[in-house]
């Protein structure tokens, strides 16, 4: 599996964060979710408005092509005039991937 890493600054004085995450989830999840070769996506972010995108992929390839096709700069794109700077990117080989299947997502209700 690999990861791309995206390192980005939403400037706060144009959308909150809460409004960045909205569109995210509206324009590029659904796009992501349908991509045959990504495996999931991650977001973390600061109240500053720093963040980091951690998508999965199944190969390297794979990430390689999304970037290549212009997948990824479609994406990018949805956020370029909430961006303080152009966001960095890497890949990375997944070394460890752990996810304990006994957390709840976050919101979902307790029981």
């Amino acid at each position: 599996m690999q990861a791309r890493v995206t390192l980005f600054e939403i400037d706060i004085l144009r959308i909150s964060l809460a409004d960045a995450l909205l569109l995210f989830k509206q324009r590029v999840l659904p796009r992501l979710r349908a991509h045959p070769e990504c495996e999931g996506v991650m977001a973390l972010e600061t109240s500053e408005g720093k963040g980091m995108l951690i998508s999965f992929w199944t190969t390297a390839e794979a990430a390689d092509e999304a970037l290549k096709s212009g997948f990824y700069d479609e994406q990018v794109a949805e956020f370029t005039m909430f961006l303080r700077q152009a966001p960095g990117r890497e890949n990375y080989e997944v070394a460890l991937h752990e996810m304990n299947s006994a957390c709840k997502a976050e919101g979902a209700a307790s029981p």
